[in-house]
């Protein structure tokens, strides 16, 4: 038999250090569900000692998932292990996942420390992780630019001390593939105790290598490959969940392992995150891109029509791209609309939630005469994104605009419970509504993104905005969905508004700084 090749997912704690991509308790929990039908096995839900949300988010996620291992991100400190022991506390299989950096750079500019005491904080934190649960994970920061010999010396101190997984991560993304491999191999060679732990690694992109490094590492051994879907993550991203694990299942014949995924599930899962996060899919990206399985080319075009494995060496329908038309309408009932929504992985806490969604819908059968499950997903991301609690309201836009004549556009918005209305002029009818609105909100925050991207094709398809704003070193992504580009647009600007109002202090995890 194969090895089981384990997949730790961390798009909700290192998914979410993409700047911008920051999302609610709720939203956690959406994709965490969405990973649990994926069969992954680990979830790394956060990093609980970086915010009060943070905590609360780790611990709502653990008091839903039943079947992943929920695991809480702590460095090798006590307070911080703490944290994370007790928000994973409700989940029936619960890991903490600690770590402390090992490069000579960041031992001695970032820690401070002498080696020696960066080995003690090490055992320490294992041995205090234990006392919340015997799956503890040790990473040693920064691993791709420690050297060896420490390397060595460290793991084995941590494993005696009853860590049962070590993760070794290439954190600025420096390592290439046939010499991440080797490192990999030696450390499993040259550790007297290796065999009482797996391996695994968690890569980044910084040199677009981080799934040929992770590959790399299975081949010499690791039997856990950190990921998230999409890709997402800092800088320039994570190796991708569904690359990895395609590469994996397509090439039986090279990798001596297999994962649990079940791979239909990808493509809902890539879709969900892209929608929450307001990061799009490139469409030539690998596996989830509407790209990824189109030929366009006359010779590719007839090759497929003649033998499907002339140009394809994966089934679109093996990782989810299925027809996905939804035969519903403006006339359909809640219970057929319920069951569709339940067949696409979406589940209601209450009646009053899926009423709310289900007005949503019938609105758009007014507008769309075609609705398909894509369309669903952004009612659900909407209305997740809008609450009565918000400080700002969008309540009415009224938008000018003609050949010859500047844009303007008449807004009004819902502040503190108080209607204002806005008006301004701009180079088109989008730009003249933002400003309408900022001259209500004022929160002299700076435009660092504008992205429209169609939910699903056609003349009537929904567009779903992304909007980046930054203040004072802040950054937040907000989203909006309608057929009326730039009444999203609008609802994008709102929602960005007031994620900037509601700001929550938070600790990046890597540096423990405020961020």
């Amino acid at each position: 038999m194969k090895d089981k090749l384990i997949i730790f997912d961390t798009t909700l704690r290192d998914g979410e250090q993409s700047p911008g991509a920051s999302m609610t308790r709720d939203e956690k929990v959406r994709i965490a569900k969405a990973l649990e039908r994926l069969r992954v096995d680990v979830i790394e839900a956060g990093f609980p000692a970086a915010s009060p949300g943070d905590f609360e988010s780790v611990q709502a996620i653990a008091r839903t998932i039943n079947q992943s291992t929920v695991c809480g991100l702590a460095r090798a400190i006590d307070s911080d292990v703490d944290k994370a022991g007790e928000a994973v506390k409700p989940a029936g299989r619960r890991r903490i996942h600690t770590f402390i950096a090992t490069s000579p750079i960041h031992m001695k500019m970032k820690l401070q420390m002498e080696p020696g005491q960066v080995i003690d904080y090490a055992v320490r934190a294992v041995k205090r992780a234990l006392r919340y649960t015997d799956d503890v994970e040790f990473s040693p920061e920064d691993a791709g630019r420690s050297e060896e010999d420490f390397l060595c010396r460290i793991l084995e101190a941590v494993i005696d001390a009853g860590a049962t997984t070590l993760n070794i991560p290439d954190t600025v993304g420096y390592s290439v593939p046939d010499q991440f491999g080797k490192t990999i191999r030696n450390l499993i060679e040259r550790i007297p105790n290796s065999d009482k732990a797996i391996f695994s690694v968690h890569c980044h992109n910084d040199l677009g290598l981080a799934v040929a490094n992770s590959l790399s590492a299975v081949l010499n051994g690791a039997r856990q490959v950190e990921c998230t879907i999409n890709g997402l993550g800092e800088r320039a991203g994570n190796a991708s969940l569904e690359e990895v694990v395609m590469a994996v299942r397509t090439r039986k014949d090279v990798f001596p392992c297999s994962t649990d995924i079940d791979t239909r599930e990808i493509v809902n899962c890539s879709k969900l995150v892209s929608s929450i996060t307001g990061f799009p899919i490139q469409p030539n990206k690998a596996i989830v891109g509407a790209n990824a399985f189109a030929h366009e080319a006359g010779i590719h075009q007839d090759g497929v029509l003649k033998n499907r494995e002339t140009y394809e060496i994966m089934l679109a329908e093996d990782v989810g791209w299925t027809t996905n038309r939804m035969v519903l309408g403006k006339h359909s009932g809640r219970n057929a609309f319920k069951t569709r929504m339940h067949e696409i992985g979406v589940e209601f806490d209450s009646e009053d939630a899926l009423n709310q969604v289900f007005f949503r819908f019938k609105q758009l059968a007014d507008k769309k005469h075609e609705i398909f499950d894509d369309d669903l997903q952004a009612l659900i991301t909407e209305a997740a994104l809008e609450s009565e609690d918000d400080w700002a309201q969008l309540v009415s836009l009224k938008v000018c605009s003609e050949t010859g004549e500047t844009p303007r556009a008449q807004v009004v918005v819902r502040v503190d419970g108080e209607e204002v209305t806005g008006i301004a002029e701009g180079s088109g009818a989008v730009d003249a509504s933002l400003k309408a609105i900022e001259s209500i909100v004022h929160t002299g925050a700076s435009l660092q993104l504008y992205s429209v991207n169609n939910i699903t094709s056609g003349t009537d398809a929904q567009g779903e905005v992304t909007v980046r704003l930054e203040k004072r070193g802040r950054i937040v992504n907000g989203q909006g969905a309608d057929t009326d580009i730039v009444i999203a647009s609008a609802k994008a600007y709102v929602n960005a508004v007031n994620k900037l109002v509601l700001r929550k202090e938070k600790r990046h995890p890597q540096t423990g700084s405020d961020v």
